[in-house]
Order: structure tokens, then sequence, then C-alpha cells
């Protein structure tokens, strides 16, 4: 789906691994922005400061995305996924489906 390389599983990992904690990163920032919008919490004090950390690092997972497809460790349908999921804050699903297809490579390569 993705076509992941198996060329270097190890730094595909390792930007997997950045990538996902940008994620989590993201996500834990998205939450109280999302709490502010429905006037759960009181926003006024915290959304300029926190939602441009939350957008830096959506900037930072996409661009790791991209240098990944540049670098052939997967292709732009990675890419596409990950700008999708991450706009709802679902990085990790992305996450979690390419390290799959990255398994199953490194087993039947093996």
């Amino acid at each position: 789906m993705f076509d992941v390389s198996t060329t270097d599983p190890a730094g595909t990992k390792k930007l997997l691994l950045v990538m996902l904690v940008l994620g989590i990163i993201d996500v834990v920032l998205f939450v109280p922005l999302v709490l502010g919008m429905f006037d759960i919490i009181d926003s006024d004090s915290f959304v300029g400061p926190v939602g441009m950390v939350h957008g830096l690092a959506f900037l930072a997972i996409v661009g790791i995305g991209l240098l990944g497809a540049k670098q052939a460790r997967w292709n732009v349908k990675f890419v596409a996924a990950v700008i999708i999921s991450g706009a709802v804050g679902l990085v990790v699903i992305s996450d979690l489906l390419i390290r799959r297809e990255l398994d199953v490579a490194l087993t039947a390569g093996a």
C-alpha cells in the first residue's frame, strides 16, 4: 500500500518514531484547543501559543513524511495518509499501518 523500502529498516523506523512522538504531542495539544472551541474550558490565554506549537508539530510531521518519500523510504500515499489522519489527530493510525507493512516486508525478504 505504501511501498515501504526495506533497504534501511533501522533508519525508516527511526523516522517513524520521530513522527509518532510528534503526532502524540500534536494530539495532546489538539485536545485543549477543541475543548476551548466548545467553551468547555477558558481558552483565551492559551490558544495562541498552544495553537502555534500544534501547527508547527503538524508541519514537522508532514515535513518528515515528505523527507521519507524523497529518500524513497515510502511513497507519497503515506504522506497523504499522514496529512489526512493528522488533520484529525490520528497520525498513530498511519504509523501503525506502515510499521505493519515494514514488518511484513522484512519477514518476507528474510
